[in-house]
């Protein structure tokens, strides 16, 4: 099989692109735009295009010379907080790129299987009683990367009804695991933990909002996900993807602290909250269960431990 991934060397994308590589027959495909360091490991055994997916021309060349027999389409900004100080890049990288590709898919290969990866952001101002969160709750979107995600979900599914491209959605709730960016709580705390413990800085952990409760899956558990989804989702449907369990931000920090041996004094910074929260969001993931069987299987305390752990290594390479 002929795979088209998009996003190859983002968070999530690195981690699917290493799952691909283990299924024997996928001849793997990987669009990057700037950075490969999440897979240098890899790129022996993957076919690597450099481009940019603003660039209608460049994407319809690409679809036409790879013609893909599946497309999982995970490039996207994916910074919610950053959405409020750049709202029209994020539309741009959003919304502007998957229309390239999936024009270009339409016409260079319309029976390729497609995966867009939405996101739990679309949800939004969720209320006590849409908990848990199906795939018919109502969109309430509280951010413009929640607006951007509404805009890729719904034209995956315009392209299905218009064009009869077989696209499935995959609206993905919080993901973690090592290499994650900082610009994610549990990331930035693991970070500034490694630091604490190498000296580089006070034994204070600078943290926002504790209190509001996410869903969080291992980010190998969710890119497992998007592969039987891409395999075997129904077109034109979506899928919630996350575990179904709701953790506190302040479990993920008292998880972490407990894996270092140093006194940490926690200090709420406020230029860390946000302009809106959602006190508790989690998903009913019985779809996406009863279409393929998924169900995560690493335990969220081993996935900190290994992301402290990358930051450990990180720091210690640093200096």
């Amino acid at each position: 099989m002929r795979v088209l991934l998009t996003g190859i060397a983002g968070f999530a994308g690195s981690f699917l692109a290493g799952l691909l590589l283990s299924e024997g027959e996928v001849e793997l495909h990987g669009v990057v735009h700037r950075h490969d360091a999440r897979i240098r490991h890899l790129l022996d055994r993957l076919h690597l295009h450099r481009g940019d997916l603003r660039n209608a021309l460049w994407v319809s060349d690409l679809v036409q010379q790879v013609r893909p027999d599946c497309v999982l389409h995970l490039a996207a900004w994916s910074d919610v907080g950053g959405s409020w100080e750049q709202p029209w890049t994020t539309y741009e990288l959003n919304v502007h790129c998957q229309l390239n590709l999936l024009e270009a898919v339409q016409r260079w290969s319309p029976q390729s299987r497609t995966l867009v990866v939405s996101s739990n952001e679309i949800y939004g101002q969720v209320r006590p009683e849409d908990l848990p969160i199906d795939e018919a709750t109502p969109f309430r979107p509280n951010s413009p990367y929640g607006v951007s995600k509404i805009a890729q979900d719904m034209m995956a599914l315009q392209y299905w009804h218009s064009h009869r491209l077989p696209t499935v959605r995959a609206r993905s709730f919080n993901h973690l695991g090592p290499e994650q960016s900082d610009d994610f709580a549990a990331s930035a705390f693991a970070r500034q933990i490694a630091e604490i413990e190498a000296g580089l800085r006070p034994p204070q952990v600078q943290v926002g909002n504790l209190s509001a409760q996410r869903d969080f899956t291992d980010v190998r558990d969710v890119v497992r996900a998007y592969w039987l989804l891409a395999q075997q989702g129904v077109p034109g449907e979506c899928y919630n993807v996350g575990s179904g369990q709701p953790h506190s931000i302040r479990w993920l920090l008292d998880t972490l602290l407990d894996l270092t041996q140093i006194p940490v004094e926690v200090i709420t910074d406020p230029q860390r909250l946000r302009p809106s929260d959602v006190p508790c969001s989690y998903c009913d993931n019985r779809r996406l269960v009863a279409a393929t069987g998924w169900q995560p299987q690493i335990d969220l305390r081993d996935t900190l431990r290994d992301l402290l752990d990358s930051w450990r290594a990180k720091v210690k390479v640093r200096g």
